[in-house]
């Protein structure tokens, strides 16, 4: 019988004692597992042409990517994934602005060398079906593997609304034609760096008009609206800043909720 000694041993010994680095290293391999699953069904659908997935497919192994991703970070990290997902734990106080700046970076890090293995590993498909010309427009176009691009009908303004909608009511399929649901800045720099670097070239920042920033600056506007939204209509929670300030409506809470508590403050208020 092997004794399994040693291998506690080891991971004793590489265990990193920093939470920081753990977390970052649980972001940049959550990422890599969303990244390789979403662009590797991509791939698989384009490159056969339709026979071996279509735009469901892809949608479903997104889902399931993000499903996979939060198993693998979760506990660790949070799994952020999203620099759009960071913004507003920024904003309601409950992460570093510092660690917002840190996980971007680890996710956009990510994403792109995700990019790196899914090309190569598609390498000889995706160069039997362009017949090695790598282009971000045509009928043989392989850019929207890695990254996303408009529609030929869509302006900037839509598109840009169209990251609003996506992140303030939710995610859905009847969004997806237009621009391929881009709502990870991370996800969608990150290989797009890749893909400029890998041979298609300039154009996959010049394409759609400079098309490159809307998905960037797009989802994190949206997180930013979507989560000021849902604190004025929606939350439960009230942030006490000011407590004294606050206490009206935490009255109006608790008068609201017919608790017991609530009744006797309207009972105490009559009486005056």
């Amino acid at each position: 019988m092997v004794s399994i000694q040693p291998l506690v041993e080891v991971k004793d010994q590489l265990r990193i004692c920093s939470l920081l680095a753990r977390q970052c290293l649980a972001e940049f391999l959550a990422v890599s597992v969303l990244m390789l699953l979403i662009q590797g069904s991509s791939a698989q659908a384009v490159t056969s042409g339709g026979t071996k997935g279509n735009f469901f497919a892809m949608f479903l192994a997104g889902s399931l990517g993000v499903t996979l991703a939060i198993y693998v970070s979760g506990n660790v990290s949070g799994a952020h994934l999203n620099p759009a997902f960071s913004l507003p734990m920024c904003l309601l106080g409950r992460l570093p602005w510092a660690k917002f700046l840190i996980y971007s970076l680890v996710q956009l890090l990510s994403a792109f060398c995700a990019s790196g293995v899914t090309y190569a590993l598609y390498y000889d498909a995706l160069q039997n079906y362009t017949g090695g010309n790598l282009t971000v427009a045509g009928p043989k176009e392989m850019a929207s593997i890695f990254a996303t691009y408009p529609a030929p009908y869509l302006s900037l303004s839509n598109g840009f609304l169209d990251q609003w909608g996506l992140l303030i009511l939710a995610i859905t399929l009847s969004m997806g034609a237009n621009c391929g649901l881009p709502i990870d800045p991370a996800q969608d720099l990150g290989p797009r760096l890749f893909t400029y670097v890998a041979g298609w070239g300039p154009e996959v920042f010049s394409a759609g008009n400079g098309w490159w920033w809307v998905p960037v600056v797009g989802p994190l506007v949206g997180a930013a609206l979507g989560t000021a939204t849902h604190q004025l209509l929606a939350a439960r929670t009230i942030l006490r800043t000011q407590p004294s300030q606050n206490l009206p409506c935490a009255q109006q809470e608790a008068s609201d909720s017919g608790s017991p508590a609530a009744t006797q403050l309207q009972e105490s208020k009559l009486r005056l």
